[in-house]
Order: structure tokens, then C-alpha cells, then sequence
């Protein structure tokens, strides 16, 4: 009988692939039920989402292409010994953390059995050497931010659907489901973040049900609530508060902000962005601060950095820590290299290289991010870094010969997860740095960017995963090119 899309079939998983995926391979006469003679030899893949090498799993298939599958667990048979009990009660149905069910040496492992697979096999690359893994020294309550949804489409678990409680389906504040956006886990605890933040959430969703308020609808684009998110400080032990709604309303934001922080004093500000994008983005168009300053302040190294509502910031500090001072070891600066730091945002990393560099110039496009960064370098009395708007999808070479800004001895890149534009890649070989250190929190497109470089005539020397975000399949690297 032919097997279809929809059917579970048993599968042995062997590997593990990019993305948090087992893989099986098998016969695809054997599995699809096909008289095709080249079939017979077990090379067919089938990539498992929810699984680990050395299960046996049920699954159901979701794809069927010519050279491979795709299948969801639905059922365990025999589990990896490697395996573990969750923490989290949410666990599956969250779409946040993927693998804490799997062991911390586990997850360290696959990752950069992962990263090494992604260099050598997809980009064919060689004659360069891997450094272990720097582990993160926490592997919960490890994030300084997290963005909480609001929903008037309430994601029902199992318990909750046979449960005789009364239930609001129309009103949930947690986190999505993989892979739908329109409905929310409404949750009560989340081992990512401080347990004051579970405070906050409970707090926050208590206060605005018992105030009957709107929530914004994706669809109708009507109601109040958007989003919460929480910002802390791992140094200084600020707190942030935002509430991203969908327009303004003093009396009961000054409402909220008293409470809450008569529960919890220990928080330093809020403030409420306003958006009106039609799109699920944590970002407002502008931002009315309600109580504090507006900011708070945290610390990479002996840097100090403020934070504001919008700024883009590691989450992970303590781990960012490893990642900025593995980019700086790489680079081996002596005092008197021209450095540049694109995608630079904030300016952490061009401040934290600055005092091993003679000059650093750094480019960035979102304004709001520049402006930070310039607020960072005061804060910091740093004298040696500038920074420059810079539309990193078109050549940036304009606004170097413009401002007759030197050419690079060093260059150190740190994308967004598309990785650089090729555009922006010739632009780094035309400029021809001695040295280039490319981080990235994509390794995908990591390869295929040094590729480009590597054709060019840049060697890869050496790569180093980090891990900045435990439970999760993501998985920062960082390289080394030279001329």
C-alpha cells in the first residue's frame, strides 16, 4: 500500500540535523511503498521534527519530496538515552525552547557537530581548524529580555479542553505556538527570564482581565493590549517594563504602572509604546515613558551600555561577554589596527574592541540604534569610535570615501540571521582587510557568505561555536579570515 502524506510510519533516528530535526534514513520503496528499483538502498531521508539520535518514534509525514521527507513526532517508542524530563510544563507546545529534554552535554554537542557538518559538508570547506564550544555558564533564567504576546485567541491545551473550569478563550498573554501566529499559550511561569518576570506576567494579565481591556485583533487590527515586554539587568539589577499597545491611554497606564510597582518595587521603569503597525512587532512607533527614566543600564565587561525600550542588546549578557572577548581574541589586535564593525548596532561590540584598536568606525543602519550607540560611547568616554549610517543592502563605499574614512586593517561583521547582502560582501573583499572575524547567529549563512571570501582569496583559519541560548537549537559561530 503507498504510503501517503498524513500516514505514521516507526522510524530509527541516527543524526541530527540544523534546526532541532532527527534524522532517518531509510529505503524509499520500503517506507513509500514504491516499485522503483533505485529505492532499495537506505538513503532516503526523512528529517523528524521532536527528535534526537538513538530514538524510535512514530511519526506523522508532513512532506514527501524525491529525495527526501519530512515527518512530526507523534509518539515515542524507544527514547534516546540521552533524553531527560522537561522542566517546563509548556514544553512542546511552547514555540520558545526546543531541547530541554535533551541533556546540556547533549545539546552542546549536537551544535557543533552541527556547525562542523554546515562547514564542511554545505560549504565545502577545509584546511581550517574548530575550537570546542563555549558552553553558557547559565542554562536557564539566562535571558535579560523577553517579548510576551497578547491574544484574543487563546491556544487550548488538552487539559484545558477536557477541564469542567470556565475558561476565557478571548483573552491570553504567553507565548505562540510553533508555527501559528494567531493564537497565544496563555502562560504563568517561563524558565528563560527571573522568576520576577513570571511575577510581572501573572501580575500584568490579572490586572488589565479584571479591567475588562481590548486586545488587539491581527485580523480586525482592533483592541488595546499588543505586547509585554520585560527587560533586565544581570549587573545593575534594573527592570524594564513596556506595554506595546495600539493607542494611548494615560489614566490606565498610570493605573497599571502604580500597582505594579507597588508589588514589585524593585522595578525601575515603565514605559508604553504605541504602535500602529498592522504587523505582530514588539516595536512602537513612539513610546510615552510612565514611570523611571525610560532606560536601564547593564554591563558587557568593564563597558557599560544603556538600554532603552527598542535598543537591540544580547540576551544573553553574561554569554555576551565570551562571545565579544572570543571576536577580539580572533582578531588579535595590537593598539594599532583600523577597525570596522558593521551591522554594529548599539555599538557594543566597536566599544568593547576600542581600547585594543587604534580607531574603530562602525556602521549601522536602524538611526534609533546609531543613536544609542553615540549615548553609549559618551557613557563610556570613549574617544576612538565613530559611527555611520549606512544602508548595509547597498554599497557602503559611498560613505566611506565621502567622510575619507582609512581602509580597514581588521574587519569584524555580525549580521542579522539572512546573513550579509552580496553587495555588502564585495564591498569587504573590494576593501580588502588584512583580517575579517565574522559573527553570526546563522551559521547557514555564515558559510555562505566566507564562500564569497574564501573565492576571493581570503583563507579560513579557524571557527568557534557559542552558545548563547541553552534549550534552543540556535547557535552563534564566530570565524577568522585572513587575507
Amino acid at each position: 500500500m503507498k504510503t501517503k502524506k498524513g500516514d505514521i510510519v516507526e522510524l530509527q533516528i541516527e543524526k541530527y540535523a540544523f534546526e532541532g530535526k532527527g534524522i532517518a534514513k531509510v529505503s524509499k520503496n520500503e517506507l513509500l511503498g514504491l516499485n522503483d528499483e533505485d529505492g532499495n538502498e537506505k538513503n532516503y531521508v526523512v528529517f523528524v521534527r521532536g527528535t534526537y539520535p538513538g530514538d524510535t518514534a512514530k511519526a506523522r509525514l508532513t512532506k514527501i519530496k524525491k529525495s527526501y521527507a519530512e515527518a512530526v513526532a507523534v509518539e515515542m517508542v524507544t527514547p534516546s538515552e540521552n533524553r531527560i524530563t522537561a522542566k517546563c510544563k509548556y514544553f512542546g507546545l511552547c514555540g520558545g525552547c526546543k531541547q530541554q529534554d535533551l541533556s546540556y552535554p547533549k545539546q552542546l554537542e549536537y551544535k557543533q557537530k552541527q556547525v562542523e557538518e554546515i562547514f564542511y559538508k554545505l560549504g565545502g570547506l577545509k584546511d581550517f581548524s574548530i575550537d570546542p564550544i563555549i558552553p553558557s555558564e547559565k542554562i536557564f533564567f539566562y535571558r535579560n529580555k523577553m517579548e510576551f504576546s497578547f491574544s484574543n485567541k487563546r491556544w487550548l491545551t488538552k487539559q484545558e479542553i477536557s477541564s469542567s473550569d470556565k475558561l476565557n478563550k478571548d483573552f491570553a498573554l504567553g507565548l505562540h505556538i510553533h508555527k501559528i501566529y494567531d493564537k497565544v499559550l496563555d502562560i504563568d511561569e517561563c524558565f528563560l527570564q527571573s522568576e520576577v518576570s513570571n511575577q510581572i506576567l501573572s501580575f500584568t494579565r490579572t490586572f488589565f482581565m479584571s479591567k475588562h481591556t481590548s486586545v488587539y485583533s491581527t485580523k480586525t487590527h482592533n483592541g488595546f493590549l499588543r505586547n509585554l515586554v520585560i527587560r533586565q539587568s544581570f549587573i545593575n539589577e534594573d527592570l524594564m517594563v513596556n506595554l506595546v499597545t495600539s493607542e494611548e491611554n494615560d489614566s490606565l497606564l498610570k493605573e497599571f504602572a502604580d500597582e505594579l510597582i507597588k508589588k514589585h518595587p524593585s522595578i525601575t521603569t515603565v514605559v508604553n509604546n504605541i504602535s500602529k503597525k498592522l504587523s505582530s512587532v514588539a516595536i512602537g512607533d513612539y513610546e510615552k515613558v510612565i514611570y523611571g527614566s525610560g532606560f536601564i543600564y547593564d554591563k558587557i565587561g568593564s563597558y557599560n551600555f544603556r538600554i532603552s525600550a527598542n535598543s537591540f542588546f544580547q540576551t544573553n549578557t553574561l554569554q555576551a561577554e565570551k562571545l565579544y572577548q572570543t571576536a577580539l581574541d580572533y582578531a588579535e589586535l595590537t593598539g594599532n589596527e583600523i577597525v570596522y564593525d558593521l551591522y554594529s548596532g548599539a555599538g557594543t561590540i566597536a566599544i568593547y574592541t576600542s581600547d585594543k584598536a587604534k580607531q574603530v568606525y562602525a556602521f549601522e543602519s536602524v538611526e534609533s540604534a546609531i543613536s544609542d550607540a553615540h549615548i553609549n560611547a559618551e557613557l563610556n568616554k570613549i574617544n576612538n569610535v565613530k559611527f555611520f549610517s549606512a544602508d548595509l543592502y547597498k554599497s557602503f563605499l559611498p560613505i566611506v570615501e565621502k567622510n575619507k574614512i582609512p581602509k580597514p586593517d581588521v574587519m569584524i561583521i555580525d549580521p542579522p540571521r539572512s546573513g550579509m547582502h552580496p553587495t555588502t560582501v564585495n564591498d569587504v573583499i573590494s576593501l580588502s582587510p588584512k583580517k575579517i572575524v565574522y559573527v553570526s547567529c546563522n551559521p547557514t549563512t555564515q558559510v555562505r557568505d566566507i564562500k564569497l571570501m574564501v573565492e576571493a582569496g581570503y583563507r579560513l583559519v579557524k571557527i568557534i561555536p557559542v552558545d548563547m541560548f541553552p534549550q534552543t537549537f540556535h547557535i552563534e559561530n564566530v570565524a577568522l579570515l585572513i587575507k
